[in-house]
């Protein structure tokens, strides 16, 4: 059975274990990630998370048993310095996919000493709560080629017939510093989603292809992504199913005020 691949949208910090307003601004994006869990229909052997907040020269797999926890935000309550998502590490999915790196020439090694950041369980808490699914994180690249993303995918392609669902977390719109300061973030994340549906979801598999790899022109591309590093896992999820057909499993216009931000399927559902 074939799993598909997903780009994920994964909200801000440590949101599923906020409450109040801020926790309430990823409703539908909770709401989308216990949908992707259930059209997924049988429980994936492990989950391959391609992680925009860990970034290393040459490729890294998290090879731990039981990883545990990177705290990559700032700000936020004391408490979520000292939240634990417990679920187990795949030592073997790990070596997996070492070994599909080191066969196609991009090379990989194992780090038994990553956790979970929050790329991850902000993802993984609201689709698998009882913290049971196994997980293997995959570093980026920090230097953001849209091609090595592809073919680092393209390389991973094999694990979606091996049971292992791949996942890229990042955001469609990731400036901050924008986000912060109100209006211009409305018009940019909105122009560049525009971008993406067209793209991703509206082009032929290879004019998606070449579209990602000259992403940088879009539309308020770097207005949307002045720093790369949440855009470039979902050149890696379209790498894996490269010539299939994509959708919008979650896509929201008013996040943070008005801020559009998406997430995508590659490939079709198991039948």
């Amino acid at each position: 059975m074939r799993l598909p691949t997903y780009f994920i949208s994964h909200g801000g910090g440590p949101w599923p274990y906020l409450d109040g307003p801020f926790r309430q601004a990823f409703d539908v994006l909770e709401q989308s990630l216990v949908a992707i869990r259930k059209e997924l229909r049988e429980a994936p052997r492990a989950v391959l998370m391609v992680s925009s907040h860990w970034e290393q020269r040459g490729f890294a797999v998290s090879s731990s048993a039981t990883p545990g926890m990177v705290y990559d935000y700032s700000g936020f309550p004391e408490h979520t310095y000292h939240i634990r998502y417990a679920a187990p590490g795949a030592p073997d999915v790990a070596g997996r996919v070492k070994e599909l790196l080191d066969t196609g020439g991009l090379g990989a090694r194992l780090d038994p000493e990553r956790g979970f950041d929050h790329g991850t369980f902000s993802i993984m808490k609201p689709m698998y709560p009882e913290e049971a699914m196994p997980i293997v994180q995959l570093s980026i690249d920090p230097g953001y080629d849209p091609e090595l993303h592809l073919q680092l995918g393209r390389l991973l392609a094999p694990l979606r017939d091996e049971g292992v669902l791949i996942i890229g977390s990042g955001l469609t719109y990731h400036n901050l510093s924008e986000l912060r300061g109100g209006g211009r973030a409305v018009e940019a994340s909105r122009a560049f989603d525009a971008w993406l549906q067209e793209t991703v979801v509206g082009s032929t598999p290879e004019d998606r292809t070449a579209g990602l790899i000259a992403w940088a022109h879009a539309p308020m591309a770097r207005a949307a992504h002045p720093r790369e590093d949440h855009l470039i896992p979902l050149m890696t999820v379209v790498g894996a199913a490269e010539g299939e057909a994509a959708a919008t499993v979650y896509h929201q216009s008013d996040l943070f005020g008005g801020v559009t931000a998406s997430s995508f399927r590659l490939g079709a559902l198991p039948q």
